[in-house]
């Protein structure tokens, strides 16, 4: 298939971006990596009026550590992420869910900023930046503004960025020290979308649970944080009993999809079952990382 008609802008600059996209009143797609966008122009899902290409702007890719957090740019590919000493070192979590992401020829072209603006609730990278807690800078026509993880996600393929809104920048703030991390995700072949995945970062104080963060995709119109599983976990003893308490209200919370490849029972027991294991390994990571 082929897609629709539409005029093409190759944009030089941010504020130039902006401009084009506010011009076409809402009816304007920027184009970084296209891996997302091309598929549903040639399905005809979108007919964008024009496309606004962002790749001759400079200074748009690159992985910055600036102390307290990492700065990342929206045209950051995937593979740069998945290959970065900084990401590895810092955000370890990160740096095992990249691997995930589709095939290697798409990880190449694919960027950070398409990810997240394209808000697939099966993609691993929206799932990372709310498990991060990662601030969003958005630029548009009235200046520039940041956006929290939390509040970007709206629904399937919808955040909060408005006509004229360009995703500008990523900032994670660092983890604490001595943070366990775990990532687990099944898909029916390497590659494809997930039909459930779990991301944990957990601080250990003796035999005591003193930080968690759980990450959920697949099983929702968003990406979703467990806060009922991180309330019963937080400040607990980590027991068998109180992750199968967790687990539990995993289950109860999340309102997955029956599609073609699974039913929304297999895919709420799945997510427990996932849930569980990332639970027991950052747990060990936990314990076993240098004080």
């Amino acid at each position: 298939m082929k897609p629709p008609p539409f005029d093409y802008y190759a944009a030089d600059c941010v504020e130039a971006a902006v401009r084009a996209l506010a011009d076409a009143g809402g009816d304007g797609k920027i184009i970084a990596g296209g891996q997302s966008l091309m598929p549903m122009l040639n399905f005809r899902l979108l007919r964008p009026s024009i496309l606004i290409d962002i790749n001759r702007i400079p200074d748009l890719s690159y992985v910055h550590d600036d102390g307290d957090e990492i700065r990342i740019g929206p045209l950051t590919r995937h593979r740069t992420l998945e290959t970065s000493d900084i990401i590895a070192k810092q955000f370890p979590v990160l740096h095992e869910a990249m691997g995930y992401v589709a095939h290697l020829a798409i990880r190449n072209r694919g960027t950070i900023g398409g990810s997240l603006s394209h808000a697939d609730p099966a993609a691993e990278l929206p799932m990372m930046s709310l498990l991060l807690d990662a601030r969003l800078e958005v630029q548009s026509p009235s200046g520039r503004r940041t956006i929290e993880a939390r509040d970007f996600f709206l629904g399937a393929l919808t955040t909060a960025l408005e006509d004229g809104d360009m995703l500008v920048e990523v900032r994670l703030p660092k983890l604490p020290e001595g943070a366990g991390w775990a990532f687990e995700e099944v898909a029916r072949r390497s590659g494809d979308f997930a039909l459930a995945s779990v991301a944990v970062i957990m601080c250990s104080d003796g035999d005591t649970i003193s930080d968690l963060r759980i990450g959920m995709m697949g099983v929702g119109e968003t990406p979703m944080r467990a806060t009922e599983a991180e309330n019963i976990l937080a400040g607990q003893r980590y027991s068998e009993t109180a992750v199968a308490a967790a687990v539990n209200a995993i289950r109860v919370a999340v309102e997955p999809n029956t599609d073609l490849h699974a039913s929304a029972d297999y895919r709420r027991h799945l997510v427990g079952f996932l849930a569980q294991q990332a639970l027991s390994k950052a747990w060990d990571r936990s314990r076993r990382a240098p004080r």
